[in-house]
């Protein structure tokens, strides 16, 4: 339900469910926390790549165990949802993820929780909730800072799909490629990601995580001492500059 290939400080973390086009249950909701937080304390980690196998990322929450949830039931079904979603924001490097196909209800705030997105064209992105009886909840919150309030809450509002290319005017995804270029589109941003300094990398994602989160004050505050940080354990930035210049 949940593959993971590792190869030097690359782990890829693939859906693997295509009959049920990666739908998430329960056990595959389990199995990828727990595989992202195992990952959270791999120290030779540089790059995580999330994709799903077979003809789509992922059509959201499994529609089964969705129709069955109830009162007492609803509430740890999205909570695997979010721990899903923190154990991903939780990884101290970059979370990049492929998308192709479908990215559909949870599936999307799944890849909302990654730092990258890399999509196909042709890929649909929905948020139907609204359109099933229930609102779209947890890491959903992410999409207004991905894409701005109003293109957020007509995703949410509406339910209605919208494809790569409106994705990636909205801000939802950072590229698009036909499917045929995808896998180099994705090598790509993860050798640009290779070629920075790890310990900058992971400082780098904690502080985007805090620009997120916090006032301007405590961003800017937080942000000085991180720099500072940096250069006290050692200033890699002359030798740097002399290797580009070699």
């Amino acid at each position: 339900m949940v593959e993971l290939e590792k190869d030097g400080g690359i782990a890829r973390i693939f859906l693997n469910r295509p009959e049920k086009v990666n739908a998430l249950s329960s056990s595959v909701l389990e199995a990828l926390a727990a595989e992202l937080e195992r990952l959270a304390t791999d120290d030779s980690l540089r790059v995580v790549v999330l994709a799903g196998r077979g003809k789509v990322f992922c059509a959201g929450a499994d529609v089964g165990e969705l129709a069955a949830l109830n009162a007492s039931s609803a509430p740890a079904f999205v909570g695997r949802v979010h721990r899903v979603c923190a154990a991903l924001r939780a990884l101290p490097v970059p979370v990049v993820a492929r998308l192709h196909g479908v990215v559909i209800g949870a599936g999307l705030e799944i890849a909302a929780a990654c730092d990258l997105r890399i999509a196909a064209q042709g890929t649909r992105f929905a948020m139907p909730e609204v359109k099933l009886g229930i609102p779209s909840v947890v890491e959903a919150a992410l999409l207004p800072r991905l894409m701005g309030a109003g293109r957020a809450a007509w995703l949410v509002l509406t339910g209605e799909a919208i494809d790569a290319e409106r994705a990636y005017q909205w801000g939802l995804v950072e590229e698009i490629h036909s499917f045929s270029e995808l896998d180099e589109g994705l090598e790509s941003v993860v050798k640009s990601l290779l070629a920075a300094d790890p310990a900058a990398l992971r400082a780098q994602k904690r502080l985007l995580q805090l620009w997120d989160e916090s006032p301007l004050a405590v961003s800017v505050t937080q942000s000085v001492e991180a720099f500072s940080r940096s250069i006290a354990g050692g200033n890699t930035i002359s030798s740097r500059l002399k290797g580009k210049k070699d």
